[in-house]
């Protein structure tokens, strides 16, 4: 600055030393501190318990106001198995895990766990009330999913000695379901008739899947 009878004066900048002050005072001047922002690349994570990206598109070099874009994507974790299992050698009323339906949540969060399930029942010999029951089963905590289980098949009579008849029919065995970490869960069956024999008993769960739908 020029100060009077014509006298420069050369001004050095104070800098308030203070813990919460972000600039620096080096030889060459201020550092003032910049943030850059980085986004993940889609199917990218940072951590296992993260279910969104967020992206970042940076200005243009040299850019005059420095503009960021930022958005944010939902990217949820999923999967898929299907799986089948015969029952004809199986005791009634006990369940059954269907071979291939296991699945494993892999973080903690709340999932969409569903389960398309066929079964079929039949015989030639009389019988009543044959019954095939389907559910989702958590292998980790040793216990049932609430509310996933259903009723695949009643087949109510067969009175007619020697004539073989059955059925087929389908179910959706499906529940929120929130876990507090890893967890490995999968398709179970039974059966059970009130009198009479049956055979041909066997369940498939065509598509046994699961979405994260939040942390």
């Amino acid at each position: 600055m020029t100060g009077g009878c014509g006298r420069t004066y050369r001004v050095d900048p104070r800098l308030d030393l203070a813990a919460c002050n972000a600039l620096t005072q080096s030889a060459a001047g201020l550092l003032v501190p910049r943030t850059a922002l980085q986004g993940i690349a889609p199917a990218g994570a940072v951590s296992a318990e993260r279910s969104v990206d967020i992206d970042v598109t940076a200005p243009a070099a040299g850019a005059c106001p420095e503009t960021w874009q930022v958005g944010a994507r939902l990217t949820p974790v999923s999967g898929q198995t299907t799986g089948a299992v015969g029952l004809d050698g199986t005791a009634a009323n006990t369940w059954v895990p269907v071979t291939g339906a296991q699945l494993v949540l892999p973080e903690a969060g709340v999932y969409e766990v569903i389960a398309d399930v066929q079964g079929s029942i039949g015989g030639t010999s009389s019988f009543s009330n044959a019954i095939i029951d389907a559910r989702i089963f958590n292998v980790t905590a040793g216990a049932a999913v609430p509310t996933a289980e259903r009723r695949v098949i009643l087949f109510t009579d067969q009175s007619t000695e020697g004539v073989t008849r059955g059925i087929q029919a389908n179910a959706s065995a499906a529940a929120l379901y929130q876990v507090a970490g890893p967890a490995a869960i999968r398709v179970e069956a039974s059966w059970r008739t009130d009198a009479g024999t049956t055979s041909g008993k066997a369940v498939w769960a065509h598509n046994f899947r699961f979405k994260k739908i939040s942390d």
